[in-house]
C-alpha cells in the first residue's frame, strides 16, 4: 500500500512539471490512487477525466479476504465512489462491471461505456509448438497444460496443482506455471510437500516470449477463485490463447464462461475442482484432431468480434467527443 500512497504523492507533480496539457486525462484501476492521480491532474488542468475500470477495487481485495471490510477498505469503497461520480465517463472491460458498478453505488449506466479486452492480431498468431521454448525448458513431447501470468491470491492455483496429483501417474503431461505473485512460493512448497514431478515453476518472462510460450503448449489454463464477484472478469489471458489458435481450460464462470463457449475454443471446468478439471485434461488430450479444431474456432472468433484495432477506433470516437465536449 505504501508503494500506491508514494505513486500518487510522485504522479502528480511530476506529470504537471513534464506533460503538456492534454485533451483528456485516462486513468486505470486497479489500483485506485493511481485513477485518483489522473483524477487529480485532471481538475488541474480542467480537463475530462476518462476513469477506466479494469477490476473492481477494493470488492477484488474482499473476493480473496486479503484484507476485512477494514477501515481502509472503507476509505478505499468512498474513494471509489467520488471517482465514479465524478469522472466525465466510465469505461470497462465487461459489461457485468458495469452492473456492478450501477449496483454498488447507484451510477448511471449511460455514464459507463464498454472497451472489452481483445487482441493484437500481429502480436499474437499461431506458431509452431516445436518451439524454442519448448526445447529449452525440456518439454519434449509432452502434453502440456500452460498458466501464464500473476500467481495470485485470486487465481485459484492451488486446485491446478491438486488436478497435477491425480494425473501424478501419467509422466506425458506436464503442468507449467509461469510468473510471479503473491502465491508463487506458497505454491512452490506446496508442490515439494505433495513431491509433484509433473510441475514446473517458470519465471516471469519478457512481454516479447509470450507468444511463444503460448504457442508452445497444447492447452491453456485459465483459472480463478470461485466467488461472485468474478462472475463478470473477462481475463485478457482468454483472448491470447484464442488468438494463438491453443484451446483452453476455463475456471472462470460468467461472462467469461459465455464467451469460451460461444467461441468453440475451448471448455468451462467448475472453479475449486480439481478432479473436474483432470478429468477434462484426460478429455482434450485424447482427441488432438479435436484440438486443431478449437484452436481454429477460437482464433477466428477473436479476430471477428475482439480485434483490438477496431476497439482502439470505438475508443479514439469516444475520446474525441469527450474532448470536444
Amino acid at each position: 500500500m505504501l508503494s500506491y500512497f508514494s505513486f500518487l504523492m510522485s504522479a502528480v507533480p511530476l506529470g504537471l512539471a513534464r506533460c503538456r496539457k492534454p485533451d483528456v486525462v485516462i486513468a486505470t484501476s486497479p489500483q485506485l490512487l493511481c485513477a485518483c492521480a489522473g483524477y487529480t491532474l485532471a481538475r488541474l488542468w480542467r480537463r475530462p477525466f476518462v476513469f477506466e475500470v479494469r477490476d473492481l477495487w477494493p470488492e477484488s481485495i474482499l473476493a480473496v479476504k486479503a484484507m476485512s471490510d477494514n477501515t481502509i477498505v472503507r476509505s478505499l469503497k468512498r474513494l471509489a465512489h467520488h471517482l465514479y461520480r465524478h469522472c466525465d465517463c466510465i469505461v470497462t472491460v465487461g459489461e457485468g462491471y458495469q452492473k456492478e458498478i450501477h449496483r454498488r453505488y447507484g451510477i448511471n449506466l449511460d455514464k459507463m461505456r464498454l472497451v472489452p479486452n481483445g487482441i493484437d492480431p500481429e502480436l499474437f498468431h499461431p506458431g509452431p509448438k516445436d518451439n524454442e521454448i519448448r526445447r529449452k525448458f525440456g518439454w519434449g513431447d509432452r502434453f502440456v497444460l500452460l498458466y501464464l501470468g500473476t500467481l495470485g491470491m485470486a487465481h485459484g492455483l492451488h486446485c491446478v496443482l491438486e488436478a497435477a496429483a491425480y494425473l501424478q501417474d501419467d509422466p506425458d503431461k506436464l503442468f507449467v506455471l509461469v510468473g510471479e505473485g503473491a502465491e508463487k512460493e506458497d505454491l512452490k512448497r506446496m508442490a515439494d510437500r505433495m513431491k509433484l514431478s509433473n510441475v514446473q515453476f517458470i519465471d516471469q518472462q519478457p512481454k516479447a516470449l509470450v507468444p511463444r510460450f503460448y504457442a508452445a503448449c497444447d492447452v491453456g489454463l485459465v483459472t480463478l477463485r470461485d466467488t461472485p464477484l468474478f462472475q463478470n472478469v473477462l481475463p485478457s489471458k482468454i483472448f491470447e490463447y484464442l488468438a494463438m489458435e491453443r484451446p483452453l481450460l476455463l475456471s472462470v464462470g460468467g461472462q467469461a464462461r459465455q464467451l469460451v463457449e460461444s467461441s468453440g475454443g475451448g471448455l468451462y471446468v467448475q472453479p475449486d475442482d480439481p478432479i473436474a478439471l483432470a478429468r477434462a485434461i484426460r478429455k482434450l488430450e485424447s482427441r488432438q484432431a479435436e484440438l486443431e479444431r478449437m484452436g481454429r474456432r477460437g482464433r477466428d472468433f477473436v479476430l471477428a468480434h475482439y480485434n483490438r484495432r477496431d476497439q482502439a477506433r470505438g475508443y479514439l470516437e469516444l475520446l474525441r467527443d469527450l474532448a470536444a465536449g
